[in-house]
């Protein structure tokens, strides 16, 4: 999902950075509300970090990553994920891929709004005590979908605003490359929260971790 550094013009980049900076100061007041939700964002970029570093692959306009979005979202939360992927990327280009510093803005807003179309549409439902959706395999794989399906059209639209000309068919192949990804993804998520579904009743992991919030069949 990173986009090569070169191909959108400094006032764009400048736009994307601004928007980036106003989605996380959107999540700052849960931090506040909630302080434990800060030791979760840290948890939620060591982790996202750790994922893109284990796997990733130069495929046409961009590279497929292991992201984890939805196993960091089911185990510690949204805000500390959305927080988490702006934190792992600073980490990400100060330790390891320091030319994507100009792109941080683009990279953010890339991982941060699938994830907003993920908890509005299906993830929250699996959280909220009054609904009780129940976690399953099934509905990891639809988040997994609707966020793949977000971090797509989101490469897509910076291919589309960039100076270079826009290869629709370079694009498709890149897309096409993600499909087996997403469907990994979805089952690590399903696998490590179920593992921790067996230590829940741990007293850090409850405090650490969303997984007592789900329900499970």
């Amino acid at each position: 999902m990173h986009i090569e550094v070169g191909i959108i013009d400094p006032v764009r980049i400048a736009l994307a950075n601004a928007a980036a900076l106003a989605v996380v100061a959107s999540q700052v007041p849960a931090l506040i509300k909630n302080p434990l939700n800060i030791p979760k964002t840290a948890l939620a970029a060591v982790g996202f970090s750790a994922m893109m570093q284990i796997w990733h692959l130069p495929v046409g306009p961009s590279e497929l990553h292991l992201i984890g979005a939805t196993t960091i979202y089911m185990l510690f939360g949204f805000a500390p994920a959305m927080l988490g992927f702006a934190l792992g990327l600073v980490l990400q280009v100060f330790l390891f891929e320091p030319g994507d510093i100009p792109h941080l803005g683009v990279n953010a807003l890339s991982l941060m709004i699938p994830m907003i179309a993920v908890h509005y549409s299906f993830g929250r439902r699996l959280f909220d005590a009054n609904v009780r959706d129940r976690f399953s395999l099934g509905k990891v794989l639809r988040i997994d979908a609707v966020y793949y399906a977000g971090v797509s059209t989101m490469v897509g639209f910076w291919l589309m605003i960039s100076n270079d000309s826009f290869a629709v068919a370079d694009w498709a192949t890149w897309v096409a490359a993600y499909f087996p990804v997403f469907v990994v993804e979805a089952f690590i998520t399903f696998a490590t929260v179920t593992l921790i579904k067996g230590i829940r009743s741990n007293g850090i992991v409850a405090k650490m971790t969303e997984v007592n919030r789900l329900t499970f069949a």
